[in-house]
């Protein structure tokens, strides 16, 4: 058995979640979120907490266990609180800035880059270039923040680039001239 997986899910006020075949609904003040169950687990809910039980002992089943738990959880968190990532503009002269639902980046390229923004998802930038993503879906906001990262990485003999708020960039020492 799966340690995550025997924990149970505190569902909050406000929060809905309806449990069909193979369908996981989840309702909130913030939107909705639905994903398809993966695995033999039932969902069990009662008194406003989840429990996600196994139906067999097959190895697949015990290693979705965790999985589906984290997800589902994911989803409850995402409905009530929502989630953010934030990433860090560096370099001199590289600047964001947001028109509309699209965030337009100045990085080093002729042309600025564009970035259009799904539905339910939002960005904002600062001054000191820190662009701040948020929405409810954890998966969906990973991607977009790591396709945002992917339009200049930052680089390792300098550090310019687009990195996470979090991310340490290990910088290469340059070429040197041996004098002998």
């Amino acid at each position: 058995m799966s340690r995550i997986g025997k924990m149970p899910i505190q569902v909050p006020k406000g929060v809905t979640v309806t449990v069909s075949d193979d369908l996981v609904k989840v309702k909130g003040p913030k939107g909705e979120l639905s994903r398809k169950r993966v695995g033999n687990i039932e969902i069990k809910q009662e008194d406003g907490v989840l429990q996600l039980v196994t139906r067999d002992d097959e190895r697949q089943t015990h290693c979705y266990h965790g999985l589906m738990r984290t997800l589902v959880n994911n989803m409850v968190v995402g409905v009530t609180e929502g989630f953010t990532r934030k990433l860090k503009i560096v370099g001199v002269g590289y600047r964001g800035e947001m028109k509309g639902e699209t965030l337009v980046l100045n990085v080093g390229y002729s042309k600025p880059k564009e970035y259009s923004f799904p539905k339910g998802v939002h960005a904002t930038v600062s001054k000191d270039g820190v662009i701040e993503v948020t929405g409810i879906d954890k998966e969906e906001l990973g991607d977009i923040a790591a396709q945002i990262r992917r339009i200049r990485k930052p680089d390792s003999y300098k550090g310019k680039g687009i990195r996470y708020i979090d991310e340490v960039v290990r910088i290469k020492p340059g070429k040197s001239v041996s004098k002998g």
